[in-house]
């Protein structure tokens, strides 16, 4: 069983960065990929960024790419999302997530918000 979770977030005025980190207790090689993804009040979940630890690469959503950057530690089972140039719009609730052997989220963090006001 695999705990995740997720500190960081808070309140930042538009321009500024925040870094959102995810520590996974029991992880195993079966939790190859570790992500972010977000969810603000009417709108659908969206995924930010995807760590894969068997090949070290990382995806991006389109929204993100350039301002944000993910990243692992190995040794502490964790993951970072250092996110710069924050906007209003990436304002929402940010998930930790872990996949699980058959590779799909089986893991889930409570969540940390992240809100950027304008």
């Amino acid at each position: 069983q695999v705990r995740l979770l997720e500190t960081g977030g808070g309140l930042v005025q538009a321009g500024g960065s925040l870094r959102l980190s995810c520590t996974a207790s029991g992880r195993t090689t079966s939790n190859n990929i570790m992500a972010w993804f977000r969810q603000s009040p009417g709108k659908e979940s969206e995924l930010v960024a995807g760590f894969t630890w068997s090949r070290g690469m990382t995806h991006y959503g389109a929204s993100v790419k350039a301002r944000f950057t993910i990243a692992a530690d190995n040794r502490k089972d964790a993951v970072y999302l250092q996110m710069n140039s924050l906007k209003p719009e990436d304002t929402a609730t940010y998930y930790c997530t872990a996949s699980g052997p058959t590779g799909e989220f089986d893991y889930w963090g409570q969540g940390t918000q992240v809100t950027v006001s304008s």
